[in-house]
């Protein structure tokens, strides 16, 4: 990259394979979201705190989103190294030289270093995000706690 206008190429072709890999992701995502703050609003905790005088907006920020996006954080957790897999047809229908079009070209010429090392890759990003999802339930519900 020698100048500004190849960036702004770059950002160009980017646009499309990174809206193709956001917006399915962000689809699921919204539903499940939606699907978990109705079924905490009826909690009795809820009630409680509106009963208390709360404001809507406390209430759905520290009452029901926490507690509703504990499952959400396993859903991430679990979707973002399936965003580096899903890329592997991205890359190839918008011909993007990245891990998933060389995982496949590997594959096609029986490369199997190459093959074992992106597979390996792509299994420590599973483990790393299950890592950093099971951190996060420690944020969010204060009643898991980690000891030895």
């Amino acid at each position: 990259m020698t100048d500004w206008g190849s960036f702004v190429e770059q950002i160009k072709q980017s646009i499309m394979p990174i809206s193709v890999l956001g917006l399915w992701q962000t689809a699921l995502l919204m539903r499940f979201v939606r699907s978990e703050i109705l079924e905490n609003i009826h909690k009795d905790y809820v009630r409680t705190a509106y009963a208390k005088g709360l404001p809507n907006f406390i209430v759905i920020q520290r009452h029901v989103l926490r507690n509703a996006l504990i499952p959400v954080v396993t859903l991430v957790a679990l979707d973002i190294p399936s965003v580096f897999t899903g890329a592997l047809v991205t890359e190839k229908v918008f011909r993007v030289p990245g891990i998933g079009a060389l995982l496949i070209d590997s594959i096609q010429q029986s490369d199997t270093p190459v093959v074992m090392s992106i597979t390996f890759i792509y299994a420590i990003l599973i483990v790393v995000f299950n890592l950093v999802a099971d951190i996060l339930y420690s944020l969010l519900d204060p009643r898991v706690t980690y000891t030895k």
